[in-house]
């Protein structure tokens, strides 16, 4: 005899089930994403004379310069770390964040997420 229903391994039965999957999955996904915004991440450059920390949104929350990194007859060289650190923060966060959402997914690429 054939399957009534159209789906294949257990007809509707299954397809709540994903239903109920998924929405959980949404609601996960969701608090994961709150929790990113308030996640930081600090990073230095120059040995530690220049830190930066960012948060989850991609904003810069602090900088803080050593005063011995501030030479007048080399601001490229404190502009190069403050660059550094900057960009490292934001780099981390956004790896906070992406493990974040992967402990959410399970491990699923989901498109337009991070």
């Amino acid at each position: 005899m054939g399957r009534k229903g159209g789906f294949p391994g257990g007809g509707m039965g299954n397809m709540g089930a994903m239903m109920k999957q998924a929405q959980k999955m949404q609601v996960e996904l969701a608090r994961a994403q709150e929790e990113i915004k308030d996640m930081t991440f600090e990073a230095s450059a120059g040995g530690g004379m220049v830190k930066a920390v960012a948060q989850g949104d991609n904003s810069l929350v602090s900088l803080t310069i050593d005063p011995e990194a501030v030479d007048p007859e080399d601001v490229e060289m404190l502009q190069d770390m403050i660059t550094a650190a900057v960009n490292e923060a934001l780099r981390g966060v956004a790896e906070l964040g992406a493990q974040r959402i992967n402990a959410a997914t399970g491990g699923m690429s989901i498109p337009g997420l991070m």
